[in-house]
């Protein structure tokens, strides 16, 4: 993969209903919802530090950075080209957010201090499960190379104690998340279903380091309305809308 993406190759695309404009690559792994609602989970406040580890181009940390003003804003991105992309979506929106190339598993030394809350999105699919994608990038982004486990270690080392971290997953690594949450307490668990009467198929799981709090499973978010697709047309739940078109926080994480 090159260092950066060729304009040719970018698309600009919407988000927070059109609150944000953010570049993208046109082939490769491109970010939906899931950054969106990771954002409006993390329970941060001006003034606090943030760190995203697997930022992308930076989707989740400029979600929150616009819906929540003056956060220092860091994200660790382990394909150059990506993190070339989210450094220049800070660019385009003013918001401030510093990004480094790595690997979170060998940190770098400008990120090795400590945070208010660590958010993120790792790949979803194990190194056996699903079908490789055609894209190296996307197949990068979506398939786990390195261990949940390992994620969740690397955000409990940057911390601050009493920290947050949030992740969004799909549901079936929710036991995966569990059990790789030693050191954290008070965790909240938000399945996020498709439908009323359907299973959910994401998580949004939120920890705090140290903490002793009790285990809370909360009643789903369902994401659309009706039984079924109704057609080329948007049919986010209440909810939903708020948070992906407004940018509206999740409360239930306040």
């Amino acid at each position: 993969m090159t260092e950066c993406f060729p304009p040719e190759a970018q698309s600009q695309d919407l988000f927070l209903g059109g609150r944000l404009r953010l570049a993208q690559p046109r082939e490769g792994y491109r970010a939906a919802a899931d950054p969106v609602l990771l954002a409006a989970a993390c329970s941060a406040r001006p003034g606090q530090a943030v760190l995203e580890l697997g930022c992308g181009v930076g989707v989740a940390s400029l979600c929150l950075g616009s819906r929540v003003p003056g956060l220092s804003l860091s994200g660790l991105e382990l394909q150059p080209a990506y993190a070339a992309l989210a450094r220049q979506n800070a660019a385009t929106t003013g918001i401030a957010f510093e990004v480094h190339t790595g690997d979170l598993r060998e940190m770098p030394p400008a990120l090795r201090g400590s945070f208010d809350h660590v958010i993120a999105n790792p790949p979803y699919f194990t190194a056996e499960g699903g079908t490789a994608a055609r894209d190296a990038g996307r197949e990068t982004a979506q398939r786990e190379d390195t261990p949940l486990s390992d994620w969740i270690l690397a955000a409990r080392k940057r911390l601050h104690p009493g920290g947050y971290l949030t992740m969004i997953n799909s549901a079936d690594r929710l036991p995966d998340i569990l059990a790789g949450c030693n050191g954290f307490g008070a965790i909240t668990v938000l399945p996020l279903a498709p439908r009323e009467g359907r299973a959910a198929n994401r998580v949004i799981v939120q920890a705090r380091k140290g903490a002793k709090g009790a285990f809370r499973l909360l009643a789903p978010l369902i994401m659309h309305e009706g039984a079924v697709h109704g057609g080329d047309r948007e049919s986010y739940a209440p909810l939903a809308r708020s948070v992906l078109r407004e940018g509206a926080a999740l409360a239930v994480f306040g």
